[in-house]
């Protein structure tokens, strides 16, 4: 028998995920895991550091010309990182 507040797993994990401020570390993470599938052996080979601040991809590169090559191409990066999550998460990169 089921009682009025019983919920789906998946709903009541959505919500703790919501509330608790998970969703940015965890968009956190899948960005970090689709870096390479998205850029590439090569430019994950010059990056340092990636991390997502209040909708802002921070990057560290390690080349100064990959760095300005990068900078030409921070709305393709937020585009296609933005499909590959479903969702317009990015909305500025920023390269250091």
């Amino acid at each position: 028998m089921k009682k009025k507040n019983d919920q789906p797993i998946k709903d009541v994990l959505q919500q703790m995920v919501s509330s608790n401020r998970w969703n940015e570390k965890l968009n956190r993470v899948k960005i970090q895991d689709l870096w390479n599938k998205v850029m590439g052996d090569t430019v994950t080979r010059y990056t340092r550091h990636i991390t997502l601040r209040k909708n802002s991809l921070v990057l560290l590169i390690d080349s100064a010309p990959l760095k300005q090559e990068l900078a030409y191409s921070k709305e393709k990066i937020m585009k296609l990182i933005n499909e590959e999550l479903g969702e317009d998460i990015i909305k500025e990169v920023i390269i250091h």
